[in-house]
C-alpha cells in the first residue's frame, strides 16, 4: 500500500519532495482525488496530498484577477466569484464538489463555454510550483498585462504535475451573463451536428452545445436582448433547469 504525506504549504510540499528524492521515491500528487482514474490506470507512487493547501490569496473583483491556493475547490472559487457577479470564463468540471484549481490545470480541463470563452489555460497570469528538486518556484504574476519572455505558467496546463507541484494560481476572471438560456431540439445526430455546426459560425450569444439523447441542446448567454432576439430567431424548447444540465 502507497504511503500518504500531507502537506498544507509550499514549504511543506518541498520537505515532502527533498524527503521523496533523497529515499529514490516517486510521488502520486493528491488534492481532491477526482482526477486519479484520468489516464485509465492506477498511480501506484507514494500519495502527496495537497489537499489541506486552499484558499483565496487575493481577490479584486473590480481588477478582474483573483489568486488562490491550488487545492482551492473549483467549486469553492465559482461560489466566490458568483458573489460578485463573475464567473471563470472556461466552467471547468466540479466533480461534485472536490476537483481543485491545480488538478484542473494541471490536467487541462474545461467546461462547455471552452470554444467560446477559452481554457483555464487562457487564463493564467501566474503561478506558484515546487519543482523536483524542492525549490519554491514562481512565475509570471498577479495582473493582466506582466508576461514577458518565455511562460513557463502555462507549460503547467496538461503536464499533469510531472513538471513540479503546482502552489498558487493567479487567473482573470469574467463578469456572469446578464441572462442565460438553453434551447433543445430533437434530431437526429447527424442534422444535429450539422446545425450546430452552423449556429457556431453566426454572430449570435451561443456558449454551450451537445448532443445527448437524440436531443441538441443550445445554450445563449449574454445580453439580456441578445439572447431573447437569438431564442426568437432559432426556436426550440427551452430547458428548464439549464444549470444542472450544463
Amino acid at each position: 500500500m502507497a504511503d500518504v504525506a500531507a502537506a498544507g504549504n509550499a514549504t511543506e510540499i518541498a520537505e515532502a519532495i527533498v524527503q521523496a528524492g533523497a529515499h529514490g521515491k516517486t510521488l502520486c500528487i493528491r488534492g481532491g482525488g477526482s482526477k486519479l482514474k484520468l489516464l485509465g490506470r492506477d498511480c501506484l507512487a507514494d500519495i502527496l496530498d495537497v489537499s489541506a493547501n486552499r484558499g483565496i490569496v487575493d481577490y479584486q473583483p473590480r481588477e478582474l484577477v483573483v489568486t488562490a491556493h491550488a487545492g482551492t475547490t473549483i467549486a469553492e472559487l465559482s461560489t466566490i466569484l458568483a458573489a460578485e457577479g463573475q464567473m471563470l470564463a472556461s466552467e471547468p468540471p466540479h466533480f461534485d464538489g472536490r476537483g481543485t484549481l491545480g488538478g484542473t490545470l494541471a490536467s487541462n480541463l474545461s467546461g462547455p463555454a471552452r470554444p467560446w470563452g477559452g481554457s483555464l489555460r487562457d487564463a493564467l497570469l501566474g503561478i506558484g510550483l515546487v519543482n523536483g528538486k524542492g525549490e519554491v518556484l514562481n512565475f509570471g504574476g498577479r495582473v493582466m498585462k506582466n508576461v514577458a519572455g518565455y511562460d513557463v505558467s502555462r507549460l503547467q496546463a496538461g503536464a499533469l504535475g510531472t513538471l513540479g507541484v503546482i502552489t498558487e494560481l493567479s487567473l482573470k476572471v469574467m463578469p456572469l451573463p446578464e441572462s442565460v438560456l438553453t434551447l433543445v431540439h430533437r434530431l437526429e445526430a447527424s442534422t444535429a451536428l450539422q446545425l450546430m455546426n452552423e449556429r457556431a459560425g453566426r454572430p449570435a450569444p451561443l456558449t454551450g452545445a451537445c448532443w445527448v439523447n437524440g436531443k441538441l441542446y443550445l445554450r445563449l448567454a449574454g445580453a439580456a436582448s441578445a439572447v431573447e432576439e437569438t431564442a426568437a430567431t432559432w426556436g426550440g424548447d427551452r430547458l428548464a433547469d439549464d444549470d444542472n444540465f450544463w
